[in-house]
């Protein structure tokens, strides 16, 4: 077993129930919602690959995303909306989306493991881990299935709103979005305190 399984397993050996890994995509596009994961992995699992969302190629996290949801003991994905982020600030967006995927599992939760090192806002117990995303499996695997969905939703939106490049810059402040958003003007996806930087 690689690194990776070690924190979960030290909690399952002192004695933890379920544990479930968080993770969010989106935080700082221009763009869409933020989506946050919650994974639950069955003790003993190994899937090939598992990493950071961030190291990977689209096309394997793709393919991880099919292997952990089949493998996965419990797992959910939610959104939280630009008039949330709007409303709330993106912190506050980002543990609304957390918790509404906590709640989706269905599950009691012993305790959520947080990517990074705030968790002020989550309303179950709790821990962060600095990095988690490539220390913690169940985060990892949180991360890919929070990516995989928030890409799928950007590319969704490419129909909807064409001319912005959403299926392939996903939201995020390119040269190329910032020019169609110039040329076009925001749409309903565009998140207004995020453009207030634009000259």
């Amino acid at each position: 077993m690689s690194a990776l399984y070690e924190l979960e397993d030290a909690l399952h050996d002192a004695g933890a129930g379920l544990i479930c890994g968080v993770d969010e995509a989106g935080r700082g596009p221009l763009a869409g919602p933020v989506c946050a994961a919650a994974v639950v992995l069955p003790r003993g699992v190994e899937i090939a690959g598992l990493n950071d969302s961030k190291k990977l190629s689209e096309k394997r996290r793709e393919a991880l995303y099919g292997e952990i949801t089949h493998k996965a003991l419990h797992w959910a994905a939610a959104f939280a909306e630009v008039r949330e982020i709007e409303e709330l600030n993106i912190l506050g967006a980002t543990y609304l989306a957390m918790n509404r995927a906590i709640a989706a599992l269905g599950a009691d939760m012993e305790l959520a493991l947080i990517d990074g090192n705030r968790a002020a806002g989550i309303e179950y117990p709790c821990r962060t881990i600095v990095g988690g995303d490539g220390k913690c499996a169940s985060i990892a695997a949180a991360s890919i299935i929070a990516k995989v969905t928030r890409d799928r939703y950007m590319r969704a939106l490419e129909e909807k709103y064409p001319g912005y490049g959403f299926a392939r810059h996903k939201g995020y402040g390119t040269a190329a979005h910032y020019a169609a958003i110039r040329a076009l003007g925001p749409c309903a996806e565009h998140r207004p305190s995020f453009l207030r930087k634009m000259h």
